[in-house]
């Protein structure tokens, strides 16, 4: 099973991004959508788990929840916007904590537990990398992977 991770659209879903989370057979936002839009292009591709983040406001985004858990192919997979936001230690039957907000992608082991950033999709914040990742579940076995995208630069037109 392929899952896609994305986070940190802020109301921009690039086409790259698109492409490389084509053909998962789930995806996860985690928060900082910014726009409904941004839910609906997702959801036209997979089924999706999402969670609001902080820059998340408007009626849409109060039916968002701050935090998720979806079981798939037997891993547990706990997604929240902020990682500040997890108070005490991951419940012992997760195996994978998917968080955004950091801009920052991100994979690390800590206690038996992979913590994955997929990093900022939308706008470049600073010299950060545009970025998506993917977790390939096989039995329970979970194998992360941050994709960096190549996006076109901007076109300044000078008259």
């Amino acid at each position: 099973m392929r899952v896609g991770l994305i986070s940190d659209t802020h109301d921009l879903m690039r086409p790259e991004a698109i492409d490389a989370l084509r053909g998962c057979d789930h995806l996860i936002h985690a928060g900082d959508i910014c726009s409904p839009k941004v839910l609906e292009a997702l959801s036209a591709l997979a089924p999706l788990t999402v969670v609001r983040g902080n820059n998340d406001a408007g009626l849409w985004a109060k039916a968002v929840p701050a935090s998720a858990v979806v079981a798939l192919e037997g891993a547990r997979i706990l997604v929240i916007h902020d990682l500040a936001d997890l108070r005490g230690a991951v419940p012992k039957d997760i195996d994978v904590v998917v968080s955004g907000h950091s801009h920052r992608p991100l994979i690390q082991a800590r206690g038996g537990v992979r913590f994955v950033n997929p990093g900022s999709a939308g706008p470049r914040r600073f010299t950060l990398p545009i970025a998506v990742a993917e977790l390939v579940i096989e039995e329970g076995n979970v194998s992360p992977r941050i994709i960096e995208l190549t996006v076109a630069p901007k076109v300044v037109s000078r008259n």
